[in-house]
Parts: C-alpha cells; structure tokens; sequence
C-alpha cells in the first residue's frame, strides 16, 4: 500500500509518500500541468490513499484521483493544523504531518459530497450571484431615482414605477447610466427566471427538499441548499451538532467556572446560513412558534439576535424532518420551537 500526504497548492504540491511493504519514505514536489498526473499514474500499487487538507481549486485533483482507482481523503485544516505542536511552518514539514497523520489512523477525515451533488451546488451559488449583482444594479437605479425625488420604495420595480424611472429628465451621461442600468436589470431578470426554473425542478426531482418546502418559509432554493450541504443527516447524532455544523452557535471561552459567550462562530457554510436567515424572515409570519421565539428574543437583546435565533430553529426543525421523514404537518414543535415533541421524552 502506498500512502501518500499531500500538501497543496494552486501551481504545485509537495508530498510525502511511504510505501508501506517497504517501508521506504520519499519527499517530491510536482508541479501541477507537467508532473502530477504522470506520477500518480505511474503508481504501480493498486491501493493507493491519498491526504489533502480541504483547500480551494482541488476539484481537479480529486477528479484525476478518482479516475484513476486512487482513494482521497480531504481532511479538516483547522484540526491537522492543531496537532501540529512545532513553530516551524514548511511545505515539507506540511505534507509530512499529514502523512503521519494517515498512517497512525489520526487524519481528521470530512464527509465530502458526491460529483453530482457538487455540480447542483454550483447551481444555488449562481443563482446566488445573479441575485447579488440584481440587488446592486436595483440599488444604483434606486439612488438615480431617489436624487431626482421619486421615492416609491419597493413600487418602483412595478410597471408603472418603471415608466416614472424612465421618464425622468437627466443629464447626457445620467440618462445613459440609467439605460444601461435597465437593460442590465431586464437580463438578469430573465436569467434569474431561467434559474428560478431549475432549482425548483432540481428541487422536485429530491423527495427530501420536497419534505423541506412545506415548512413555512423554505422554497426551493433554501430546500435544495440545506439537503446538499447537510447530506445524510443521520451523521449527526444531535441537533446542537447541526447548529454547530452551520456556525449558527456562539463562540465561548469558559475556564475556572465562568462562562464567556460571544458572537456566533460561523464556522459552516456561509450561504446556507444567509438562506436560512432569510427563510426565517417568512417563516416566522407563517409560524406561530417561531414568531413568538423572534419577540421574546428580540424584545431581550436586538433584532440581529431575533434573526439568528429563528434561523438556528429552522435549522433544528428541517433537520429533525429529514431524520424522521416527516412534514411539516406532522411537526409537532416543542415549547421553544426545537426538537419535535414526541422525541424529547426520554425512553
């Protein structure tokens, strides 16, 4: 068996391997376009494993693994980094660690999503920034609308707000600002459409995002993105394991009996948590329990608070919909909004 820790970069990797019949240990570093896909094929052992930290632009990489028969595993980096108790930081020293960290069985191994449901995640995170460059182009119109005293709030995107937006009097360079402004605002409408379209039959083709779409709030885009990140949800064993996946708990640093709670850690997904906060926006209008949660928590601290708390409960209650495959209507909440009642008794 060859084992091989890898320490990667955009242009190149350093790796440490050892062979493990042998016992014999090399130090290489492979540049990318010309070395790597040569060298992992000329591996003549047919189990090979390989360790990586989970970095950006491996796709590739792990690609080119796969196809060859090779096995991969993407490790947490904040844990490899964390067992390593040396001040000296090398590449060498890098791949190194993680090689000793495979072969003493203490590599921090991730869950890692299949292709198919990577590729489906490319399809929220356009939609995303589609989104993202609408609202900006929105608000640039709204300020010209605005400095010209036509102040209709959201109105302004209706037909007839448009016609007013159009028919302002506006220097040479404004007016051409504006019309650029419009036409980008028409495509992007029409690529968002198209967008809308596909999430929602990506959505309908999953019978767990379907599951998820009848809780108040969740549409298909929140639907889609919270079965896609949390994959099987039988891996967590808790909700507050989920919460902590999705960096929706506070950060804390207790020691001698007292306890400091500060901001949420947001250590997980950023755009599942923006999704979710924004899905507790309607949720809580269609929610008794969770309009109440949003009051009571808002009425103590703020409205930044309100809207996390909501959103760490939507968390709970879709997760615990997809462990017991049950819908909304079936949810019965328990007197915080947390887990379904008939799971809290102890057996």
């Amino acid at each position: 068996m060859v084992i091989i820790g890898c320490d990667f970069h955009p242009g190149f990797q350093q790796i440490a391997m050892v062979e493990t019949d042998t016992g014999e240990i090399r130090q290489l570093q492979l540049a990318h376009k010309q070395e790597a896909e040569p060298f992992y094929a000329s591996l003549r052992n047919n189990e090979v494993l390989v360790g990586i930290e989970a970095c950006g632009y491996t796709q590739w990489f792990e690609q080119m693994l796969e196809q060859m028969g090779r096995r991969c595993q993407i490790g947490d980096a904040a844990a490899i980094r964390a067992s390593y108790v040396r001040k000296q930081k090398t590449d060498r020293r890098d791949a190194g660690h993680i090689l000793r960290l495979l072969v003493e069985g203490r590599f921090p191994a991730l869950w890692v999503p299949t292709a198919a449901e990577r590729d489906a995640r490319q399809l929220i995170v356009h939609w995303h920034k589609r989104v993202e460059l609408r609202t900006r182009v929105k608000n640039q119109l709204h300020a010209l609308a605005l400095n010209q005293r036509l102040r209709l709030h959201g109105k302004l995107w209706t037909r007839a707000g448009l016609e007013q937006l159009q028919a302002l009097a506006l220097p040479p360079y404004g007016a051409a600002r504006r019309a650029e402004l419009l036409r980008q605002l028409e495509e992007m409408d029409a690529q968002i459409a198209q967008l809308d379209e596909a999430v929602r039959k990506e959505s309908e083709a999953r019978p767990s995002a379907v599951r998820l779409m009848s809780h108040p709030g969740v549409g298909p885009v929140t639907a889609l993105a919270f079965v896609l990140t949390m994959g099987d949800v039988q891996r967590f064993r808790r909700s507050r394991q989920v919460a902590s996946y999705l960096g929706l708990i506070p950060s804390e640093h207790s020691s001698g009996g007292k306890q400091r709670l500060g901001h949420i850690s947001k250590q997980g997904n950023p755009l599942l948590r923006f999704l979710l906060v924004e899905a507790g926006h309607i949720a809580v209008r269609g929610d008794a329990e969770l309009r109440r949660v949003y009051a009571r928590v808002r009425h103590r601290h703020s409205t930044g608070v309100a809207k996390v708390a909501v959103a760490r409960k939507l968390a709970v209650r879709l997760y615990w919909m997809l462990r017991k495959q049950i819908d909304y209507a079936q949810l019965r909440v328990g007197p915080y909004g947390g887990k379904p009642v008939s799971f809290c008794g102890r057996k």
